[in-house]
Protein backbone atom coordinates (compact mmCIF):
# COMPACT_ATOMS: atom_id res chain seq x y z
CA UNK A 1 0.00 0.00 0.00
CA UNK A 2 1.52 3.59 -0.66
CA UNK A 3 0.39 5.50 2.05
CA UNK A 4 2.55 8.28 4.16
CA UNK A 5 3.99 6.78 6.61
CA UNK A 6 2.34 8.61 9.66
CA UNK A 7 -0.69 6.84 8.47
CA UNK A 8 0.72 3.10 9.34
CA UNK A 9 1.83 5.05 12.71
CA UNK A 10 -1.32 6.33 13.34
CA UNK A 11 -3.66 2.99 12.06
CA UNK A 12 -0.42 0.89 14.35
CA UNK A 13 -2.11 2.63 17.49
CA UNK A 14 -5.85 2.54 16.57
CA UNK A 15 -5.52 -1.02 16.47
CA UNK A 16 -3.26 -1.61 19.75
CA UNK A 17 -5.64 0.70 21.95
CA UNK A 18 -8.85 -0.96 19.75
CA UNK A 19 -7.40 -4.57 20.70
CA UNK A 20 -6.50 -3.06 24.79
CA UNK A 21 -10.06 -2.20 25.13
CA UNK A 22 -11.29 -5.09 23.75
CA UNK A 23 -8.86 -7.17 26.78
CA UNK A 24 -9.82 -4.12 29.26
CA UNK A 25 -13.59 -4.60 28.85
CA UNK A 26 -13.73 -8.45 29.04
CA UNK A 27 -11.63 -7.77 32.51
CA UNK A 28 -14.11 -5.34 34.09
CA UNK A 29 -16.98 -6.80 32.95
CA UNK A 30 -15.85 -10.50 34.14
CA UNK A 31 -13.55 -9.76 37.59
CA UNK A 32 -15.14 -6.35 38.52
CA UNK A 33 -18.83 -6.39 37.82
CA UNK A 34 -19.03 -10.38 38.00
CA UNK A 35 -20.94 -10.91 34.51
CA UNK A 36 -19.53 -14.38 32.82
CA UNK A 37 -18.92 -12.01 29.43
CA UNK A 38 -16.60 -14.65 27.64
CA UNK A 39 -15.95 -18.43 27.01
CA UNK A 40 -12.38 -18.56 28.68
CA UNK A 41 -12.36 -22.28 27.83
CA UNK A 42 -10.82 -21.10 24.81
CA UNK A 43 -8.63 -18.21 25.10
CA UNK A 44 -7.10 -18.43 21.86
CA UNK A 45 -10.61 -17.93 19.87
CA UNK A 46 -10.97 -15.38 22.08
CA UNK A 47 -8.16 -13.05 21.38
CA UNK A 48 -8.13 -14.43 17.51
CA UNK A 49 -11.87 -12.24 17.46
CA UNK A 50 -10.23 -9.18 19.70
CA UNK A 51 -7.69 -8.95 16.51
CA UNK A 52 -10.91 -9.36 14.05
CA UNK A 53 -12.56 -6.87 15.24
CA UNK A 54 -9.77 -4.62 15.42
CA UNK A 55 -8.66 -4.79 11.97
CA UNK A 56 -12.56 -3.93 11.29
CA UNK A 57 -12.21 -0.91 13.56
CA UNK A 58 -9.43 0.19 11.53
CA UNK A 59 -10.94 0.06 8.08
CA UNK A 60 -14.06 1.49 9.96
CA UNK A 61 -11.50 4.38 10.49
CA UNK A 62 -10.19 4.47 6.89
CA UNK A 63 -13.78 4.70 5.51
CA UNK A 64 -14.42 7.76 7.87
CA UNK A 65 -11.53 9.59 7.10
CA UNK A 66 -9.56 9.55 10.09
CA UNK A 67 -6.37 9.04 8.11
CA UNK A 68 -6.64 12.20 5.99
CA UNK A 69 -4.71 14.95 8.18
CA UNK A 70 -7.52 17.88 7.26
CA UNK A 71 -9.57 15.51 9.51
CA UNK A 72 -6.74 14.47 12.05
CA UNK A 73 -5.73 18.31 12.89
CA UNK A 74 -9.51 19.43 13.51
CA UNK A 75 -11.41 18.31 17.26
CA UNK A 76 -15.19 18.79 16.17
CA UNK A 77 -14.68 16.79 12.73
CA UNK A 78 -11.99 14.32 14.35
CA UNK A 79 -14.65 13.44 17.81
CA UNK A 80 -17.58 12.76 15.22
CA UNK A 81 -15.56 10.55 13.03
CA UNK A 82 -14.32 8.96 16.28
CA UNK A 83 -17.78 8.43 17.57
CA UNK A 84 -19.36 7.40 14.20
CA UNK A 85 -17.04 4.91 13.53
CA UNK A 86 -17.06 3.02 16.65
CA UNK A 87 -21.43 3.26 16.59
CA UNK A 88 -20.85 1.72 13.32
CA UNK A 89 -18.60 -0.86 14.38
CA UNK A 90 -20.26 -1.46 17.57
CA UNK A 91 -23.55 -2.76 15.47
CA UNK A 92 -21.38 -4.82 13.59
CA UNK A 93 -19.85 -6.17 16.42
CA UNK A 94 -23.64 -7.16 17.88
CA UNK A 95 -24.92 -8.25 14.16
CA UNK A 96 -22.26 -10.60 13.98
CA UNK A 97 -22.80 -12.45 16.89
CA UNK A 98 -26.32 -12.28 16.72
CA UNK A 99 -26.64 -14.07 13.27
CA UNK A 100 -24.69 -16.53 13.62
CA UNK A 101 -25.25 -17.02 17.43
CA UNK A 102 -22.03 -16.18 18.27
CA UNK A 103 -21.74 -16.32 21.65
CA UNK A 104 -18.23 -15.15 22.37
CA UNK A 105 -18.87 -11.64 22.52
CA UNK A 106 -22.32 -11.33 23.70
CA UNK A 107 -23.06 -13.25 26.68
CA UNK A 108 -23.50 -10.25 27.98
CA UNK A 109 -24.93 -6.71 27.19
CA UNK A 110 -22.51 -4.57 29.57
CA UNK A 111 -19.45 -6.00 27.64
CA UNK A 112 -20.66 -4.51 24.60
CA UNK A 113 -21.35 -1.27 26.53
CA UNK A 114 -17.78 -1.06 28.51
CA UNK A 115 -16.12 -2.02 25.31
CA UNK A 116 -18.10 1.21 23.32
CA UNK A 117 -17.40 3.70 26.04
CA UNK A 118 -13.59 2.45 26.69
CA UNK A 119 -12.86 1.79 23.36
CA UNK A 120 -13.87 5.37 21.91
CA UNK A 121 -12.81 6.88 25.17
CA UNK A 122 -9.26 5.54 24.65
CA UNK A 123 -8.90 6.27 21.01
CA UNK A 124 -10.17 10.17 21.43
CA UNK A 125 -7.38 10.46 24.25
CA UNK A 126 -4.64 9.09 22.41
CA UNK A 127 -5.58 10.85 19.21
CA UNK A 128 -5.83 14.17 20.33
CA UNK A 129 -3.29 14.23 23.24
CA UNK A 130 -0.70 11.94 21.92
CA UNK A 131 -0.47 11.69 18.62
CA UNK A 132 -1.67 14.64 17.36
CA UNK A 133 0.60 16.99 19.46
CA UNK A 134 3.60 14.20 18.52
CA UNK A 135 2.57 14.65 14.58
CA UNK A 136 2.29 18.57 15.34
CA UNK A 137 6.43 18.89 17.03
CA UNK A 138 7.66 16.27 14.76
CA UNK A 139 6.01 16.16 11.37
CA UNK A 140 9.62 15.58 9.69
CA UNK A 141 9.94 12.22 11.83
CA UNK A 142 6.25 11.41 10.84
CA UNK A 143 6.42 12.56 6.84
CA UNK A 144 9.74 14.21 6.24
CA UNK A 145 8.34 14.23 2.48
CA UNK A 146 10.59 16.30 -0.48
CA UNK A 147 8.25 17.37 -2.97
CA UNK A 148 7.98 18.47 -6.93
CA UNK A 149 5.36 21.02 -7.74
CA UNK A 150 4.76 20.19 -11.27
CA UNK A 151 3.49 24.03 -12.27
CA UNK A 152 5.38 27.49 -11.72
CA UNK A 153 2.05 29.49 -12.31
CA UNK A 154 -0.47 31.02 -10.26
CA UNK A 155 -1.65 27.24 -8.90
CA UNK A 156 1.53 26.11 -8.06
CA UNK A 157 3.07 29.04 -6.67
CA UNK A 158 -0.11 29.64 -3.87
CA UNK A 159 -0.15 25.77 -3.05
CA UNK A 160 3.98 26.39 -2.21
CA UNK A 161 2.95 29.52 -0.39
CA UNK A 162 0.59 27.62 1.64
CA UNK A 163 3.20 24.47 2.12
CA UNK A 164 5.57 26.95 3.30
CA UNK A 165 3.69 29.51 5.72
CA UNK A 166 1.33 26.62 7.22
CA UNK A 167 2.99 23.60 7.03
CA UNK A 168 1.58 20.95 8.74
CA UNK A 169 2.84 17.93 6.90
CA UNK A 170 7.08 18.23 7.30
CA UNK A 171 7.24 18.58 3.67
CA UNK A 172 10.24 20.20 1.88
CA UNK A 173 9.99 21.72 -1.48
CA UNK A 174 12.72 20.64 -3.38
CA UNK A 175 11.50 22.82 -6.83
CA UNK A 176 9.52 23.03 -9.45
CA UNK A 177 9.21 22.13 -13.03
CA UNK A 178 7.67 24.06 -15.89
CA UNK A 179 8.11 24.27 -19.55
CA UNK A 180 7.54 28.10 -19.46
CA UNK A 181 10.39 28.97 -17.25
CA UNK A 182 14.34 29.13 -17.46
CA UNK A 183 15.69 26.48 -15.40
CA UNK A 184 17.12 27.67 -12.08
CA UNK A 185 15.39 31.44 -12.33
CA UNK A 186 13.69 31.85 -8.73
CA UNK A 187 9.97 31.45 -8.83
CA UNK A 188 9.07 31.80 -4.61
CA UNK A 189 11.12 33.04 -2.07
CA UNK A 190 13.87 31.03 -2.51
CA UNK A 191 12.69 28.06 -4.52
CA UNK A 192 13.88 27.28 -7.80
CA UNK A 193 12.75 26.39 -11.33
CA UNK A 194 14.82 22.59 -11.41
CA UNK A 195 13.82 21.79 -14.84
CA UNK A 196 11.57 21.06 -17.63
CA UNK A 197 8.64 18.86 -17.05
CA UNK A 198 9.94 15.94 -19.88
CA UNK A 199 12.20 15.98 -16.54
CA UNK A 200 10.44 14.64 -14.17
CA UNK A 201 12.31 11.48 -13.95
CA UNK A 202 15.60 13.15 -13.55
CA UNK A 203 14.60 15.83 -10.89
CA UNK A 204 12.51 13.07 -8.89
CA UNK A 205 15.93 11.33 -8.97
CA UNK A 206 18.49 13.88 -8.10
CA UNK A 207 16.46 15.21 -5.30
CA UNK A 208 15.23 12.38 -4.15
CA UNK A 209 11.47 13.33 -4.09
CA UNK A 210 9.11 11.44 -2.52
CA UNK A 211 6.29 13.67 -3.26
CA UNK A 212 4.89 15.32 -6.65
CA UNK A 213 2.37 17.62 -7.08
CA UNK A 214 0.66 18.74 -10.43
CA UNK A 215 -0.63 22.47 -9.97
CA UNK A 216 -0.69 23.58 -13.81
CA UNK A 217 -2.43 26.51 -14.68
CA UNK A 218 -4.53 26.95 -17.92
CA UNK A 219 -4.18 22.67 -19.86
CA UNK A 220 -6.12 20.56 -21.16
CA UNK A 221 -7.51 17.08 -20.23
CA UNK A 222 -6.04 15.70 -22.90
CA UNK A 223 -2.41 16.77 -21.88
CA UNK A 224 -3.04 16.88 -18.13
CA UNK A 225 -3.47 13.17 -18.21
CA UNK A 226 0.08 12.66 -19.90
CA UNK A 227 1.67 14.54 -17.36
CA UNK A 228 -0.43 12.16 -14.88
CA UNK A 229 0.87 9.22 -16.90
CA UNK A 230 4.58 10.70 -16.92
CA UNK A 231 4.45 11.07 -12.60
CA UNK A 232 2.60 7.92 -11.75
CA UNK A 233 5.17 5.90 -13.94
CA UNK A 234 7.95 6.67 -10.72
CA UNK A 235 5.74 4.71 -8.12
CA UNK A 236 5.83 8.19 -6.17
CA UNK A 237 3.19 9.16 -4.32
CA UNK A 238 1.47 11.96 -6.89
CA UNK A 239 -1.35 14.08 -5.96
CA UNK A 240 -3.16 17.10 -8.33
CA UNK A 241 -4.57 20.20 -7.89
CA UNK A 242 -6.76 21.22 -10.72
CA UNK A 243 -9.70 22.78 -11.67
CA UNK A 244 -10.48 20.43 -14.34
CA UNK A 245 -10.44 17.92 -11.14
CA UNK A 246 -12.74 19.82 -9.06
CA UNK A 247 -15.93 17.35 -8.74
CA UNK A 248 -13.23 15.18 -7.44
CA UNK A 249 -13.40 16.81 -3.66
CA UNK A 250 -17.05 18.25 -4.31
CA UNK A 251 -17.75 14.36 -4.30
CA UNK A 252 -15.71 12.75 -2.14
CA UNK A 253 -13.36 13.20 0.76
CA UNK A 254 -10.15 14.32 0.08
CA UNK A 255 -6.55 15.46 1.24
CA UNK A 256 -6.25 19.12 1.86
CA UNK A 257 -2.94 20.96 1.88
CA UNK A 258 -3.48 24.04 3.92
CA UNK A 259 -6.89 24.61 2.91
CA UNK A 260 -6.41 23.63 -1.02
CA UNK A 261 -7.73 20.38 -1.98
CA UNK A 262 -5.25 18.31 -3.43
CA UNK A 263 -6.90 14.80 -5.37
CA UNK A 264 -4.33 11.52 -4.87
CA UNK A 265 -3.71 9.56 -7.74
CA UNK A 266 -1.15 7.53 -6.59
CA UNK A 267 -1.83 3.40 -7.33
CA UNK A 268 -2.17 1.80 -3.86
CA UNK A 269 -2.31 -1.53 -4.86
CA UNK A 270 -0.06 -3.73 -7.27
CA UNK A 271 -1.80 -3.60 -10.67
CA UNK A 272 -1.87 -7.46 -11.37
CA UNK A 273 -2.33 -8.65 -7.60
CA UNK A 274 -5.78 -5.99 -7.29
CA UNK A 275 -6.61 -7.75 -10.71
CA UNK A 276 -6.58 -11.05 -9.37
CA UNK A 277 -8.20 -10.24 -6.24
CA UNK A 278 -11.19 -8.62 -7.98
CA UNK A 279 -11.75 -11.70 -10.28
CA UNK A 280 -12.18 -13.76 -7.12
CA UNK A 281 -14.35 -11.59 -5.44
CA UNK A 282 -16.00 -10.81 -8.64
CA UNK A 283 -17.16 -14.07 -9.19
CA UNK A 284 -17.71 -15.26 -6.06
CA UNK A 285 -19.72 -12.09 -4.98
CA UNK A 286 -21.75 -12.18 -8.48
CA UNK A 287 -22.40 -16.05 -8.07
CA UNK A 288 -23.44 -16.15 -4.54
CA UNK A 289 -25.75 -12.77 -5.44
CA UNK A 290 -27.71 -14.72 -8.39
CA UNK A 291 -28.39 -17.90 -6.03
CA UNK A 292 -29.93 -15.50 -2.99
CA UNK A 293 -31.22 -13.26 -5.83
CA UNK A 294 -33.26 -15.86 -7.67
CA UNK A 295 -36.53 -15.21 -6.26
CA UNK A 296 -36.26 -11.15 -6.79
CA UNK A 297 -35.23 -12.12 -10.75
CA UNK A 298 -38.48 -14.43 -10.72
CA UNK A 299 -40.40 -11.63 -9.80
CA UNK A 300 -39.07 -8.97 -11.84
CA UNK A 301 -39.41 -11.07 -15.03
CA UNK A 302 -42.99 -12.03 -14.67
CA UNK A 303 -43.97 -8.28 -13.73
CA UNK A 304 -41.81 -7.02 -16.96
CA UNK A 305 -43.44 -10.17 -18.87
CA UNK A 306 -47.16 -9.16 -17.76
CA UNK A 307 -46.21 -4.64 -17.94
CA UNK A 308 -45.86 -5.17 -21.49
CA UNK A 309 -45.22 -6.58 -25.12
CA UNK A 310 -41.41 -7.85 -25.49
CA UNK A 311 -38.88 -9.71 -24.51
CA UNK A 312 -37.97 -9.74 -20.50
CA UNK A 313 -34.11 -9.21 -21.00
CA UNK A 314 -32.66 -6.18 -22.76
CA UNK A 315 -29.18 -7.11 -24.53
CA UNK A 316 -27.32 -4.93 -26.33
CA UNK A 317 -23.59 -4.48 -27.62
CA UNK A 318 -21.35 -2.49 -25.11
CA UNK A 319 -17.62 -1.33 -24.91
CA UNK A 320 -15.46 -3.12 -22.07
CA UNK A 321 -12.10 -3.50 -21.13
CA UNK A 322 -9.29 -1.82 -23.93
CA UNK A 323 -12.61 -1.06 -26.23
CA UNK A 324 -13.90 -4.49 -26.75
CA UNK A 325 -17.51 -5.06 -27.51
CA UNK A 326 -19.52 -7.93 -25.56
CA UNK A 327 -23.20 -8.11 -24.87
CA UNK A 328 -24.95 -6.67 -22.05
CA UNK A 329 -27.61 -7.67 -19.97
CA UNK A 330 -30.35 -5.44 -18.39
CA UNK A 331 -34.02 -5.99 -17.20
CA UNK A 332 -36.13 -4.68 -20.33
CA UNK A 333 -37.63 -1.16 -18.73
CA UNK A 334 -38.96 0.63 -21.92
CA UNK A 335 -40.95 0.16 -24.81
CA UNK A 336 -39.87 -1.44 -27.85
CA UNK A 337 -39.30 1.72 -29.80
CA UNK A 338 -36.74 1.38 -32.90
CA UNK A 339 -36.82 4.75 -33.47
CA UNK A 340 -35.82 5.53 -29.72
CA UNK A 341 -32.64 4.19 -30.46
CA UNK A 342 -31.97 6.69 -33.48
CA UNK A 343 -33.32 9.64 -31.74
CA UNK A 344 -31.16 8.38 -28.08
CA UNK A 345 -27.78 8.48 -30.17
CA UNK A 346 -28.04 11.72 -31.58
CA UNK A 347 -28.17 13.45 -28.39
CA UNK A 348 -26.22 11.50 -26.66
CA UNK A 349 -23.14 12.21 -29.10
CA UNK A 350 -24.52 16.34 -28.56
CA UNK A 351 -24.12 15.41 -24.98
CA UNK A 352 -20.52 13.89 -25.03
CA UNK A 353 -19.35 17.05 -27.38
CA UNK A 354 -20.59 19.63 -25.65
CA UNK A 355 -20.88 18.05 -22.10
CA UNK A 356 -24.30 19.38 -21.22
CA UNK A 357 -26.56 18.26 -18.51
CA UNK A 358 -30.11 17.67 -19.81
CA UNK A 359 -33.60 16.92 -18.99
CA UNK A 360 -33.16 19.39 -15.86
CA UNK A 361 -29.66 18.10 -14.78
CA UNK A 362 -29.99 14.23 -15.58
CA UNK A 363 -27.22 13.00 -18.15
CA UNK A 364 -29.55 10.09 -18.99
CA UNK A 365 -30.52 10.39 -22.26
CA UNK A 366 -33.68 8.76 -22.83
CA UNK A 367 -37.22 9.45 -23.82
CA UNK A 368 -39.62 9.42 -20.42
CA UNK A 369 -42.54 8.45 -22.32
CA UNK A 370 -41.60 4.88 -23.57
CA UNK A 371 -40.69 3.59 -20.11
CA UNK A 372 -43.02 0.98 -18.52
CA UNK A 373 -44.85 1.13 -15.31
CA UNK A 374 -42.97 -1.80 -13.79
CA UNK A 375 -39.69 0.12 -15.70
CA UNK A 376 -40.02 3.36 -13.24
CA UNK A 377 -40.05 1.16 -10.44
CA UNK A 378 -36.93 -0.83 -12.25
CA UNK A 379 -34.91 2.25 -13.43
CA UNK A 380 -35.71 4.19 -10.09
CA UNK A 381 -34.34 1.32 -7.87
CA UNK A 382 -31.29 0.21 -10.31
CA UNK A 383 -32.99 -2.86 -10.12
CA UNK A 384 -33.41 -3.40 -13.94
CA UNK A 385 -29.45 -3.69 -13.47
CA UNK A 386 -29.18 -6.95 -11.56
CA UNK A 387 -29.23 -9.18 -14.92
CA UNK A 388 -25.40 -7.30 -15.01
CA UNK A 389 -24.52 -10.36 -12.76
CA UNK A 390 -24.24 -12.45 -15.54
CA UNK A 391 -21.83 -10.22 -17.49
CA UNK A 392 -19.75 -10.54 -14.35
CA UNK A 393 -19.82 -13.94 -14.18
CA UNK A 394 -18.50 -14.45 -17.67
CA UNK A 395 -15.75 -12.09 -17.21
CA UNK A 396 -17.02 -8.99 -19.29
CA UNK A 397 -17.71 -7.02 -16.70
CA UNK A 398 -16.89 -6.17 -12.25
CA UNK A 399 -18.78 -5.27 -9.46
CA UNK A 400 -17.03 -1.80 -9.46
CA UNK A 401 -15.70 -0.15 -11.94
CA UNK A 402 -16.03 2.51 -14.79
CA UNK A 403 -19.94 2.11 -16.93
CA UNK A 404 -19.69 0.47 -20.00
CA UNK A 405 -20.64 2.89 -23.12
CA UNK A 406 -22.41 2.19 -26.48
CA UNK A 407 -19.90 1.20 -29.66
CA UNK A 408 -21.13 5.10 -31.23
CA UNK A 409 -20.25 6.78 -27.78
CA UNK A 410 -16.45 5.30 -27.44
CA UNK A 411 -16.11 6.59 -31.06
CA UNK A 412 -17.30 9.83 -30.75
CA UNK A 413 -15.09 10.29 -27.39
CA UNK A 414 -12.09 11.92 -27.15
CA UNK A 415 -8.56 10.04 -26.31
CA UNK A 416 -8.54 11.33 -23.01
CA UNK A 417 -12.39 9.66 -22.34
CA UNK A 418 -10.84 6.20 -23.61
CA UNK A 419 -8.88 5.82 -20.27
CA UNK A 420 -11.53 4.55 -18.56
CA UNK A 421 -11.94 1.51 -20.42
CA UNK A 422 -8.68 0.79 -19.58
CA UNK A 423 -10.14 -1.59 -16.51
CA UNK A 424 -13.07 -3.83 -16.81
CA UNK A 425 -16.38 -2.05 -16.38
CA UNK A 426 -18.53 -2.27 -13.59
CA UNK A 427 -21.84 -2.58 -12.26
CA UNK A 428 -21.69 0.39 -10.17
CA UNK A 429 -19.07 3.10 -9.47
CA UNK A 430 -17.90 6.32 -8.23
CA UNK A 431 -19.96 8.32 -9.92
CA UNK A 432 -22.80 6.33 -9.56
CA UNK A 433 -22.62 6.24 -5.70
CA UNK A 434 -21.51 10.17 -5.86
CA UNK A 435 -24.49 11.77 -8.25
CA UNK A 436 -25.46 9.06 -10.44
CA UNK A 437 -27.11 10.60 -13.39
CA UNK A 438 -26.44 14.32 -11.63
CA UNK A 439 -23.11 14.89 -12.71
CA UNK A 440 -21.98 15.70 -16.57
CA UNK A 441 -20.59 13.42 -18.69
CA UNK A 442 -16.75 14.81 -18.58
CA UNK A 443 -17.23 15.12 -14.57
CA UNK A 444 -18.09 11.23 -15.01
CA UNK A 445 -15.11 10.32 -16.98
CA UNK A 446 -13.19 12.45 -14.47
CA UNK A 447 -14.68 10.51 -11.50
CA UNK A 448 -13.93 6.77 -13.53
CA UNK A 449 -10.19 8.58 -13.99
CA UNK A 450 -10.08 9.05 -10.30
CA UNK A 451 -11.11 5.56 -9.35
CA UNK A 452 -8.69 4.03 -11.73
CA UNK A 453 -5.86 5.39 -10.37
CA UNK A 454 -7.22 4.74 -6.61
CA UNK A 455 -8.10 0.87 -7.26
CA UNK A 456 -7.69 -1.21 -3.50
CA UNK A 457 -10.13 -3.81 -2.16
CA UNK A 458 -11.11 -1.70 0.33
CA UNK A 459 -12.56 1.28 -2.23
CA UNK A 460 -14.27 -1.43 -3.98
CA UNK A 461 -16.57 -2.64 -0.89
CA UNK A 462 -16.81 0.92 0.11
CA UNK A 463 -18.35 1.71 -3.61
CA UNK A 464 -20.11 -1.82 -3.15
CA UNK A 465 -21.77 -0.45 0.00
CA UNK A 466 -22.61 2.75 -0.86
CA UNK A 467 -24.68 1.40 -3.54
CA UNK A 468 -27.34 -0.20 -1.76
CA UNK A 469 -28.37 3.40 0.08
CA UNK A 470 -28.67 4.80 -3.72
CA UNK A 471 -30.92 2.34 -4.92
CA UNK A 472 -33.24 1.98 -1.92
CA UNK A 473 -33.69 5.60 -2.41
CA UNK A 474 -33.28 6.17 -6.33
CA UNK A 475 -30.84 9.01 -5.44
CA UNK A 476 -29.87 10.39 -9.25
CA UNK A 477 -32.04 7.58 -11.17
CA UNK A 478 -34.07 8.36 -14.13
Amino acid sequence: MNYPRYKYIFAFFDFCVVFMSFVLSAYITKNILNKNVITYDNDALTYITFLIFSIVFILLFQNNYLYKVNVFLTRAPHVTAIIKSFIYGTLLLILFSFVIKFNLLLSSRVFVLCFFFTGMAGVSLVRLFLLKPFYMNFTKILNNSVVLIVGAGKSGRLLAEKLIFENFYGIKIAGFLDDNIEKDDIVFKNIKCVGKINEIAESVKKYKADEIIIAIDNIGYENLMKIIDRCTKLEKSVKLTSELFNIVPEKIKTDTYSGIPVVDLSPKVNRNINYFYKRIFDYSAAFTGIVILSPVFLIISILVKLSSKGEIFFTQIRIGKDGKPFKFYKFRSMLVDNDEAKTREIRMKDFIKNDKKQHEGSSKIINVNNITPIGKILRKTSLDELPQLFNVLKGDMSLVGPRPCLPYEYETFDEWHKRRHSVLPGCTGVWQVSGRSSVSFKDSVVLDLYYINNMTPWLDLQLIFKTFPVMLFGRGAK
